[in-house]
């Protein structure tokens, strides 16, 4: 009894069988192993790069984005406009340096509540199992049955186009992966030792699951989270495409790539920028991705 009760007076006492490495140590490993991936770190700094230039948005474009300038239609990449302009003169370039910071919110948000409600239903059904897991994984398999696309299409369209509907339509519809993913981390975790020692101290549910279980998803949540960026990125442009996202008049990637697809044989690069920007962008998130779980992969040795 006096051992359960310094047990439950100091959390951060180590339980028996719960024998792991230093926090220094594995950070240090998984620095070693993605430093091995070449493309995975050109793909991390690419993203980095990316983030600062929409975190400073309009302080560095070079123009403003929704200027028209009459004299300068569609002109073609020069020096004075680095990417062109488009079918009001606007420059193309201040266009997609300012729409990154409107793409990338609107997926990282739809992304973050996504991985919030995935991970909790993914640690409730893992955990608890019974007709709690089944009435998840149930639900999860009815949203799993219809294409990502779709799903969000009908989402939005049963909301109202808009960019904070397309929040909701991407998250809807990136939830059921975390929580397949989480739960299958916790049903493994919750059968290791030092959960069971945990269980047979007496410590609570709600302690077990958030101290001992939710450390163990974190890698697979940062995993998840950085493949399910690239597309969100890729609907949230498409549903903009289809003018059920951003406004024709927003620098939306998706919403840029919609008003110039009628210029496509006159004025390509209208077109090609915006496109190559977002192929990139979504490659760069999927790279990284890769990296990310061969580093954290206790099995890999590359």
């Amino acid at each position: 009894m006096k051992h359960q009760a310094a047990s439950e007076a100091h959390p951060a006492t180590e339980l028996p069988g719960a024998a792991q490495p230093a926090p220094q140590g594995r950070v240090r490993q998984f620095l070693a192993k993605f430093s091995r991936q070449r493309l995975s770190l050109v793909a991390a700094i690419f993203i980095i790069l990316l983030f600062i230039i929409a975190a400073l948005g309009p302080s560095i474009a070079p123009y403003d984005p929704n200027q028209p300038d009459y004299d300068a239609l569609m002109q073609g990449p020069s020096v004075k406009h680095w990417a062109g302009t488009d079918e009001y003169g606007r420059d193309i370039l201040s266009r997609l340096i300012v729409g990154a910071q409107l793409s990338l919110g609107v997926s990282l948000t739809s992304v973050a509540i996504a991985a919030v409600a995935g991970t909790v239903l993914g640690l409730i059904s893992g955990y608890y199992g019974g007709w709690l897991d089944r009435l998840i994984m149930r639900g999860s398999d009815v949203l799993f049955s219809f294409p990502d696309l779709l799903l969000a299409i009908g989402i939005v369209a049963i909301l109202g186009p808009g960019l904070s509907n397309v929040v909701i339509a991407v998250a809807v519809f990136g939830t059921p992966s975390f929580a397949r993913v989480i739960r299958s981390v916790t049903l493994s975790a919750k059968e290791t030792l030092f959960v069971e020692a945990a269980r047979s101290m007496g410590a609570k549910d709600r302690r077990i699951i958030w101290q001992h279980i939710f450390p163990e998803t974190v890698p697979s949540i940062i995993i998840n989270v950085t493949m399910k960026i690239g597309s969100a990125i890729l609907a949230a442009s498409s549903l903009s495409f289809l003018g059920m996202g951003a406004k024709p008049t927003e620098p939306d990637w998706g919403a840029m790539l919609s008003m110039a697809r009628d210029y496509l044989s006159i004025a390509p690069h209208i077109v090609y920028f915006p496109g190559v920007v977002i192929f990139i962008t979504v490659l760069a998130f999927n790279l990284l991705g890769d990296g990310l779980q061969d580093a954290f992969d206790p099995k890999s040795k590359n």
